[in-house]
């Protein structure tokens, strides 16, 4: 009886032990290999009432990012919310603010249309101005697998996933919580080659 009842509380102990592990080591369902760090997660809106025909690639590179980083979140803003990052379809070149931006704070985004004239890809226009408002700088000129060489990779890139150095300065601008950081600089990068 004694060693059933001891084997009860080891199993209970384990049981505390395993739920006492923070959220922080969890594993991400949707990417079993990544681990999510739930704890330290900032979460920041977009706001797509003004990008019209730019849905699909904006969706996509949202989820480019959505799926690579672990400190940030982009979701997007429900109507009449206020988002940090404004999207706007434009005629002229990409351009948007850099970054970081904070909750509370607010960032532009602006999706010029005369680069897909020229011939580029929207997914990865949208993925690479997203990373500037997430604080990433030009890297050109630069590689495809590059994310933010942007126009440099040429018309023929489709890249819209930020390489392993870009994933790991967004996830360390956002590690830390958001309260200590200091918000968006301010600066507007514009997209022309």
């Amino acid at each position: 009886m004694k060693h059933s009842i001891r084997l009860g509380l080891v199993g209970t102990a384990t049981a505390v032990l395993m739920t006492a592990v923070p959220a922080a080591h969890a594993v991400s369902a949707s990417h079993p290999t990544k681990a999510r760090y739930t704890a330290a997660v900032t979460t920041l809106r977009y706001d797509v009432s003004r990008a019209g025909g730019w849905e699909q690639a904006i969706a996509a590179a949202v989820a480019a990012w959505n799926n690579n980083v672990s400190n940030v979140e982009l979701v997007k803003a429900a109507p009449g919310t206020r988002a940090e990052i404004a999207i706007v379809a434009t005629t002229g070149w990409p351009q948007a603010t850099l970054g970081p931006v904070r909750p509370g704070g607010q960032v532009r985004l602006e999706l010029g249309s005369q680069a897909v004239a020229q011939g580029y890809d929207k997914t990865r226009i949208v993925a690479h101005e997203l990373g500037h408002n997430l604080g990433l700088p030009d890297t050109k000129p630069g590689p495809c697998s590059q994310l933010m060489s942007g126009s440099s990779a040429g018309t023929s890139c489709k890249n819209a996933v930020p390489d392993a150095t870009e994933r790991s300065r967004v996830d360390s601008a956002y590690a830390t919580g958001i309260t200590a950081q200091a918000p968006a600089r301010g600066r507007v990068l514009v997209e022309a080659p």
